[in-house]
């Protein structure tokens, strides 16, 4: 008995040993634990993780994210009679266990900004000063209003919004039409020349960060010209750059079926990723960008036949342009540290997914990402965050359970994404 304790006892030293002899060897991992709230259906690179911010917030546009990381959410329609979402994570789940609303305006812009929550409606930018109290919602009678006069249009309303490193606001107004066409959308019409929406539409018009009571034409700086709509403006503050994310014109081969089939409507115009400096002029509605042919080309309305350029000849170009009709509707720069180095200076853009492409199928409804180094891309763009609309063929756009709308990056590294159908919220971060 005694001989078997005594060899049981050497065994048991013996296994001790070894394993902790293989601990040693084993490599060190930083991999973080994954969250309860992850979201497995959606596709993304090895070593992320989506995880379930909010499910239903209401149907979201843009998205800023406090460095305390509370969240705040423009709605495009009301919720228990409010358009902002607020939420902050209570645990450091990932996960908002607080939920609360605030604002009586609807709109697309949200951004923070020296204190102060900005959003807009479709005619007017406002702010509030965000509490410090450790409250998560703005006091309401604390609003601002920071840009008013703004025409009333249609459609392309959205006042997206954006900051530079001096001081000035930015603000997306598009165009309210498909290319200023005498007869909209009519199949043959010729375009109206010059266009008149380009006096107070179709641009970025420059503002005072800080001033309240401006008003567009009497405070106004028409920065750039020639956008049909911008839904995704960013300012890149590290390269001290404006960028814009612009939505081509739709219906080339129903306009002009003998000029253009549904195969090449089905890819033009291209979506242009824009480098934008004071003064620019990106051609609407003269002129369109084709990335087949890699050069802007003039529109059939004055007088385009697909190939010739004529004064759309030295137009402004895209940095990067994509597969036409997937409605890029908002851009982020990436420059955290969470994520690999491949991802440091890039750009995240989502793209709410397409209506213009039948009888092929519908694209887009993906979040992409493009390599950028000092203001200039670096490689191919590629899909970061796809199977957002959780379907495989997308025939419209009703089809899609979620489209993504809104971008930010939390101050830990991580991005966020709004969907605009049930206003689910991901926080996407990596692993390794």
């Amino acid at each position: 008995m005694r001989y078997l304790l005594t060899l049981t006892l050497l065994l048991g030293l013996i296994a001790c040993a070894n394993n902790t002899n293989v601990s040693e060897e084993l490599p060190e991992t930083t991999n973080a634990k994954s969250s309860r709230w992850s979201d497995p259906t959606l596709i993304l690179p090895d070593n992320f993780e989506a995880i379930v911010v909010a499910d239903a917030v209401g149907r979201a546009r843009h998205i800023a994210v406090r460095d305390n990381g509370d969240i705040y959410i423009q709605l495009q329609q009301l919720k228990d009679g409010k358009g902002i979402a607020a939420l902050r994570d209570n645990d450091g789940d990932g996960r908002a266990d607080t939920l609360a609303y605030f604002g009586e305006h609807t709109g697309t812009g949200m951004e923070i900004y020296k204190g102060y929550l900005y959003c807009s409606s479709t005619t007017e930018v406002f702010r509030y000063p965000l509490p410090e109290d450790g409250a998560l919602v703005p006091d309401e009678n604390s609003r601002e209003l920071v840009v008013s006069g703004f025409l009333q249009q249609g459609s392309h309303e959205a006042k997206s919004l954006t900051f530079d490193n001096d001081g000035h606001l930015y603000v997306n107004v598009g165009a309210p039409s498909n290319a200023c066409m005498k007869e909209a959308r009519t199949k043959g019409s010729t375009g109206m020349d010059p266009c008149p929406q380009l006096e107070w539409q179709g641009g970025i018009w420059q503002f005072d960060a800080m001033q309240a009571g401006q008003t567009q034409q009497g405070n106004g700086e028409r920065f750039a010209t020639g956008l049909r709509n911008c839904v995704g403006i960013q300012f890149n503050h590290e390269g001290n750059q404006l960028y814009a994310m612009q939505h081509g014109r739709d219906q080339l081969s129903y306009l002009f079926p003998g000029m253009y089939s549904y195969e090449q409507n089905a890819e033009l115009p291209s979506e242009e990723f824009l480098k934008v400096d004071n003064g620019d002029d990106f051609g609407w509605p003269y002129c369109y960008y084709d990335h087949k042919q890699g050069k802007k080309v003039l529109a059939p309305e004055y007088g385009g036949d697909g190939e010739k350029q004529g004064r759309c000849e030295g137009i402004e170009e895209p940095v990067v342009a994509f597969p036409g009709h997937m409605a890029p509707n908002d851009l982020v720069f990436y420059h955290s540290d969470q994520y690999p180095e491949k991802y440091r200076e890039g750009v995240f853009i989502a793209f709410h997914g397409s209506w213009n492409r039948a009888p092929l199928p519908q694209k887009g409804y993906f979040v992409a990402f493009v390599p950028m180094r000092n203001g200039s891309a670096t490689g191919d763009w590629e899909i970061f965050v796809d199977n957002i609309a959780a379907e495989t063929t997308i025939e419209k756009p009703k089809d899609a359970k979620h489209r993504p709308t809104g971008l930010a990056v939390g101050p830990d590294g991580s991005l966020y994404i709004t969907d605009s159908v049930e206003g689910k919220v991901w926080k996407v971060r990596y692993l390794g």
